[in-house]
């Protein structure tokens, strides 16, 4: 823990909101490294990822969480669970939503989600993302009565996660509401997690680039070996799982050649990620209903 002088300001945010409102890309914007895999599919965040702002006397620790939904699967139970552990010990929630999906007859969000928020007395900061896919800027007028009505937030501020000027109008709005506290990482750190869940978040990120349909969300990767050499390449080995066998020859495509298009988007990925040259060996195994059983659930660290 990195003890500092009485004045500096420090917490924990959790981004919480729908699948694919942006939670991830306002993270990576705010940080100003690619922390947490991107892609226009929803469900693309399984896990939390943490990420790490510092700078002069404010640090605040972000997490980056699954996308709220109604659990199908026990993989989404997990999920549903890293967003309720998150919310439970947030300084602040930082909720974002994608206004461009806002139906004027409609709540905008499930009733269990409310709750959530509900039981939280702390600072709650409403981001509405994607104003630049509005093209009349008066629509969003009624878009923020609707939320200031719920009477839930602190703040409501529409934003492009994807433009700068809105990752430092949010970052303003969460560093007003922070409270004051000591750093609890040393202000060089950007995360708490390992280079394996990176590695093996980089590589699925490519398999939801490349692939449609069931494919990304049948798929998980498991990092077997990571070495970490003096000279020459760091070694990586990581199996790609899947839940049925007619899937393994999708993944593999003719000849191999899908199976390498993404090993070498991976490594080119994962070399700039990691500022160092890998050596990068995919393999194809299938677990058949995965995402059903707790046993594989818990092997693959959910």
């Amino acid at each position: 823990m990195q003890n500092k002088a009485d004045n500096t300001k420090a917490g924990f945010v959790a981004i919480i909101g729908k699948p694919n409102a942006g939670k991830s890309t306002l993270m990576n914007s705010i940080i100003g490294e690619k922390l947490a895999i991107v892609s226009a599919k929803p469900q693309t965040t399984r896990k939390r990822t943490l990420g790490i702002y510092t700078k002069d006397s404010v640090q605040i620790v972000f997490t980056d969480t699954p996308g709220f939904l109604k659990p199908r699967y026990l993989l989404h139970e997990a999920m549903m669970g890293y967003v309720s552990e998150e919310v439970s010990t947030a300084d602040i929630l930082l909720v974002i939503f994608d206004v461009s999906e806002l139906n004027i007859g409609k709540s905008p969000f499930h009733s269990s989600f409310i709750e959530m928020l509900e039981s939280r007395d702390v600072p709650k900061i409403l981001l509405l993302n994607k104003i630049d896919l509005i093209k009349d800027k008066k629509q969003l007028l009624p878009a923020i009565d609707i939320f200031a009505k719920m009477k839930l937030f602190d703040e409501i501020i529409p934003i492009s996660a994807i433009e700068p000027n809105s990752a430092e109008q949010a970052l303003q709005a969460i560093i007003n509401l922070l409270p004051d506290s000591p750093f609890y990482y040393d202000e060089e750190q950007l995360s708490t997690q390992s280079q394996r869940f990176f590695v093996s978040e980089i590589i699925r990120e490519e398999i939801f680039h490349n692939f449609e349909d069931e494919i990304p969300y049948s798929t998980e990767v498991v990092v077997v070996e990571f070495k970490e050499r003096e000279t020459g390449k760091w070694f990586i080995s990581a199996e790609i799982i899947l839940e049925r066998n007619s899937q393994k020859g999708i993944i593999i495509g003719k000849g191999g050649q899908q199976l390498k298009l993404i090993g070498e988007k991976a490594r080119a990925a994962i070399e700039l990620h990691l500022g160092m040259p890998v050596y990068l060996e995919l393999f194809v195994k299938v677990r058949e209903k995965w995402r059903t059983k707790g046993s594989f659930l818990k092997s693959f660290g959910y």
